[in-house]
């Protein structure tokens, strides 16, 4: 792809997240109008009052802005880490909870609600065990000495399912009438609850996180290739895998301990992306982490309006994951039996 077209079609995914990003502030049970919104950006506490839009701005800062910051951020993020994981186990199928992040991650805060956490301390227990999970998976693949990818696919396998079971285990005890809906319903991935403080926590994991993604985007391109190659081209695979790796169990816990499992997003973008741009991680990343972000905010959109209750994003988005991969499997089967 010629450097005018890539610029080209990188502006026009960031139009696209500009769209939906301010089409989501008219979105939801209570609407603002236009130039109510630009007064509430604009103005100050003093004189929103004066005009009345004490209720508009309560409804903006504390709820709908950190719900959009969020979906951004969380869709973004795991669209990279989706991406960097396919390119670093170089499989197309794989997904940011292969090495047991979203499974421990979820562990941690079903373990903080049954224990009556704060909604603070929820967010860290699921936060470090989503980090502990995939510590646990590389200490397992460390075991297989003539395959390290294989050894970390397996070692996330077994690490995920022993956290799996925790969660049945930990539903099993929890109340039934208070504490298991709760852990139910966190379980679906949700932005329903989101807070400004949550947002501020969602920022510094996934931009840390992101860093070794866009550092070593080239790196990750000749690795695609095999480590072989990758070798014989100077790169350090060992400490390419281990960066990247880390980078994306970063924003994948960070992004289950503050809304829950919001499955796909991670596998289905990234295979839209090459469909659309090929797969220069150059140009693939930066892309990802745009439509990633309108992605998940117009699922979020939909969330809000379809009925007259939230419906949880985790169900949104296998309804459009499923069909997707569907189509994929359909159209690869065509092209092989050509």
């Amino acid at each position: 792809m010629k450097m005018n077209k890539k610029i080209l079609v990188v502006l026009s995914f960031v139009i696209l997240l500009i769209i939906t990003f301010t089409l989501s502030f008219y979105v939801g049970k209570y609407p603002i109008k236009v130039n109510n919104l630009v007064k509430l950006l604009f103005n100050s506490k003093e004189s929103l009052i004066k005009a009345g839009l004490k209720k508009e701005q309560v409804v903006l800062f504390n709820i709908r802005l950190p719900r959009i910051v969020a979906c951004m951020l969380v869709g973004g993020g795991l669209s990279a880490a989706g991406l960097s994981y396919q390119v670093m186990f170089q499989n197309p199928m794989v997904s940011p909870d292969v090495l047991g992040a979203s499974a421990g991650a979820a562990f941690g805060a079903a373990l903080g609600i049954l224990l009556d956490f704060s909604s603070v301390n929820i967010t860290i227990s699921s936060f470090f065990c989503g980090l502990l999970a995939v510590a646990l998976a590389t200490l397992v693949s460390r075991f297989t000495k003539s395959n390290p990818i294989l050894g970390l696919v397996l070692g996330g396998i077994m690490v995920g399912s022993l956290f799996s079971s925790g969660i049945s285990f930990i539903k099993l005890i929890a109340d039934p009438n208070n504490t298991l809906p709760a852990i139910t319903y966190w379980l679906m991935g949700s932005m329903a609850s989101i807070t400004s403080g949550q947002v501020k926590f969602l920022i510094l994991p996934i931009v840390i996180g992101l860093i070794p993604l866009v550092v070593y985007r080239w790196q990750m391109n000749v690795m695609s290739f095999g480590d072989y190659e990758a070798r014989a081209m100077g790169v350090n695979t060992s400490r390419v895998r281990i960066l990247v790796i880390f980078g994306a169990t970063l924003i994948t816990a960070a992004s289950v301990s503050v809304c829950g499992m919001i499955g796909w997003i991670g596998l289905v973008i990234p295979h839209l992306v090459r469909m659309v741009v090929g797969c220069d991680m150059r140009i693939t990343l930066p892309i990802s982490i745009l439509l990633g972000g309108s992605f998940l905010l117009l699922v979020d959109d939909l969330a809000r309006t379809i009925t007259t209750g939230e419906i949880p994003l985790g169900i949104l988005t296998s309804f459009v994951g499923a069909p997707f991969f569907i189509y994929l499997m359909i159209r690869e089967g065509k092209r092989n039996g050509m």
